[in-house]
């Protein structure tokens, strides 16, 4: 496997190039945020570890890039930008998950290894008049396409594959992203809200209810 490290400070590349040569990975790396991004559409890349703060192109906008041409390849931020606001930009900007400076390589390996797992092939998921193909990343309402972002379909893949089930939103954000939170958050209020929208969904309706205080539910 390819991974691509987009990354400003040597030490830190040289760190995470060595362990992951040690496992066993294939490692590219890039100082700035131009060049990252160029080799992120360039190279036969399997995952991406980009930092935030980068000379000439920050992360942001680097991941934005790349997932107009790429919306498959995994990203991992790895930053020292902690607020809930800013993780809510980072994932909203198409990363798949985000590892907060300073971390453990253990950790950021373990996290490495889920997004590696293979893929088992699935049967299209239904909610109501809605259906998600995992395979093809499409969602049909009434068998009409709607776009949704790479966030918004995992969202939505986890609440129908728990449906029935009541889905704490720190309980969503930890399952789905691997990202840890110590409080309540807003984070899933805002990919829903984006959700319900699209499937022209209002808060009123049984197929995805708000349960105030704890989080949401797929009905049956």
């Amino acid at each position: 496997m390819h991974i691509l490290i987009i990354e400003d400070e040597k030490g830190i590349v040289n760190f995470l190039k060595q362990g992951l040569e040690e496992e066993d990975y294939t490692v590219s790396y890039a100082m700035n945020g131009k060049e990252g991004l160029e080799k992120a559409l360039s190279l036969p890349v399997d995952l991406i570890l980009l930092d935030w703060m980068l000379p000439m192109m920050n992360g942001i906008d680097v991941c934005k890039a790349i997932r107009i041409e790429n919306s498959t390849v995994p990203i991992i931020f790895l930053t020292a930008k902690d607020t809930v606001q800013e993780t809510i930009e980072g994932l909203k900007s198409g990363a798949n998950d985000y590892i907060k400076k300073p971390f453990s390589f253990e950790e950021l390996l373990e996290r490495i290894k889920i997004h590696f797992r293979d893929k088992k092939e699935l049967k299209n998921l239904t909610l109501g008049n809605i259906t998600l193909n995992k395979n093809k990343f499409q969602v049909f309402v009434d068998n009409t396409e709607v776009y949704l972002t790479q966030r918004e379909f995992e969202l939505l893949e986890y609440l129908i594959k728990n449906k029935g089930t009541v889905c704490a939103r720190n309980k969503i954000i930890e399952d789905v992203w691997n990202i840890h939170f110590e409080y309540d958050t807003g984070v899933i209020d805002v990919f829903m809200n984006a959700i319900r929208k699209k499937l022209n969904l209002t808060k009123d309706q049984e197929l995805i209810k708000t349960i105030r205080g704890v989080g949401y539910i797929a009905n049956e």
